[in-house]
């Protein structure tokens, strides 16, 4: 089976606590616009896409020669480099578990945003230095001229080898388990998601919202990953200090310590809110059922579940921290009552 395709990897870094989108295209010399705010798929040529998914604050893309670069309000920004691609099926799976595998798209997105991040640091909030990141990749093919079971039918081992990005022949439980992770609008197109690469085949305008709902799951796990990280190092952090012990300097300590893991507590809820809230989903479902299979493939419930547990704990650790500073603060209210009881009576006797 011949297929033309699109080999396209998606490289997302997490910048920042956050980008000033309208600042942004200033500071790259105006080779940046504003993305899209709404997208759907487009029924005709004449028609225009219907509004089935919102950005409530569109990424600003930029166009380099090399790829585009999207730049999110959340502090995430990606890199997408593409390469063409044509043979046969067995070639497509050969190339593409040698594309998936090899580190230089990493390097190559990486060489393209040290200096874009210079540039633009003054639209962005508390930058850091180390970058976490994440890749995706993405087989594009045209939609097919057959239904889309006939092809997963006849190519459903080469469709699971491609979206694994393995070589190898798989065993037929894997196989079932990528198949099962497809997704369709119309007969001849075809969705199929997995945890570090997806095979879609469609028209451009239909091919076009999912990489971007595709993408979006994984700036989520991005920052889930980045929150997860923040919250084990500030628990670690107050567990060591727990550790030193609870005696009245201790406790008399803990109000200021409680205040700062209450406040970066707070931070975190209020950016995973609005990373959360990033996009809305308006008038259709097959959207929200392709993000929600998107996410859940590439693990974003899985970290959320683990940042909300962690939330959960530093909640539950700055109470207790507040308890022992109350009780500290007691007892030195109830030993300055004793005092002063004390200093009285000594006078009203001294007096007599």
């Amino acid at each position: 089976m011949q297929v033309e395709a699109t080999l396209r990897a998606l490289m997302l870094f997490d910048v920042a606590d956050g980008i000033q989108l309208d600042l942004v295209s200033g500071l790259l010399g105006g080779s940046a616009d504003s993305g899209v705010r709404s997208f759907g798929r487009t029924t005709s040529q004449t028609a225009p896409s219907p509004e089935y998914v919102r950005f409530e604050r569109p990424p600003v893309i930029e166009h380099d020669p090399e790829g585009r670069i999207r730049y999110y309000e959340y502090g995430v920004i990606s890199v997408e480099l593409d390469t063409a691609f044509s043979g046969d099926i067995e070639q497509l799976v050969q190339a593409s578990s040698r594309w998936i595998s090899d580190s230089q798209a990493e390097t190559r997105a990486r060489e393209l945003l040290r200096c874009r991040v210079e540039r633009a640091a003054g639209a962005m909030t508390n930058p850091y230095a180390d970058w976490m990141s994440e890749d995706y990749y993405i087989v594009l093919m045209p939609n097919l001229q057959f239904d889309a079971q006939e092809f997963v039918d006849k190519c459903g081992m080469q469709i699971a080898q491609i979206v694994r990005g393995e070589s190898k022949l798989l065993a037929d439980e894997e196989r079932q388990d990528v198949l099962k992770a497809r997704i369709s609008y119309y007969a001849n197109d075809l969705a199929v998601i997995g945890w570090s690469a997806a095979l879609i085949c469609d028209t451009p305008s239909g091919a076009l919202p999912i990489v971007q709902l595709v993408e979006y799951a994984n700036t989520q796990l991005l920052e889930y990953r980045h929150y997860d990280d923040l919250l084990t190092r500030v628990l670690a952090d107050v567990y060591r200090d727990l550790d030193e012990g609870t005696g009245f300097w201790a406790r008399w300590r803990m109000g200021r310590r409680a205040a700062r893991l209450n406040t970066i507590r707070l931070e975190v809820i209020e950016l995973t809110e609005r990373t959360d809230n990033a996009i809305k989903f308006l008038s259709d479902m097959f959207y929200a059922r392709l993000y929600r299979l998107a996410a859940r493939r590439v693990g974003v419930p899985d970290y959320r579940n683990l940042v909300d547990e962690k939330l959960r704990t530093a909640g539950e650790l700055y109470q207790f921290m507040t308890d022992q500073f109350q009780q500290g603060r007691g007892f030195v209210l109830e030993v300055m009552v004793v005092v002063i009881l004390v200093i009285e009576l000594a006078f009203l006797f001294r007096g007599k």
